[in-house]
């Protein structure tokens, strides 16, 4: 029997998993894992060879700028659709394993905070790399 998936992303439950919690998370927060998440699937595009050269790197973030729709809940802010369609556009070796990492990027920077209170100056946003490195990037700059 053929399964079927509404979404794309529904067929890794790990993804989908991430990808609801994203969904149903603040702004600020959806926009602080999706600068996280470019800088993810760079690294393992970058990795995996997929990315030789900066025009590739140029070529995939432009890709993902092109919008396809406004009915879905990441067409609402840019940076937050890059990064979705720059992963959906990953092969799938690579979508698997930035899965897992953005599942930690959403467990550290949504689940865990929830219970934190809202006060927080969003006009800086934590950048997590692979290593677990955080750099702050001013966005009011």
């Amino acid at each position: 029997m053929k399964e079927y998936y509404s979404r794309w992303y529904d067929k890794d439950p790990v993804l989908s998993m991430s990808m609801r919690t994203l969904a149903n998370s603040e702004d600020a927060k959806q926009i602080q894992v999706a600068l996280n998440l470019i800088k993810v699937i760079i690294e393992h595009n970058i990795q995996s060879h997929e990315f030789k050269n900066v025009e590739d790197i140029m070529s995939a973030v432009e890709d993902g700028v092109i919008q396809k729709g406004v009915n879905r809940w990441y067409d609402l802010e840019k940076t937050v659709r890059t990064a979705i369609q720059m992963l959906e556009k990953c092969t799938p070796e690579t979508r698997q394993k930035v899965a897992i990492d953005m599942a930690q990027l959403v467990i550290e920077n949504i689940v865990m905070d929830q219970d934190q209170d809202d006060d927080d100056d969003f006009s800086q946003v934590n950048v997590i790399d692979l290593s677990g490195e955080t750099t702050t990037l001013d966005l009011d700059q």
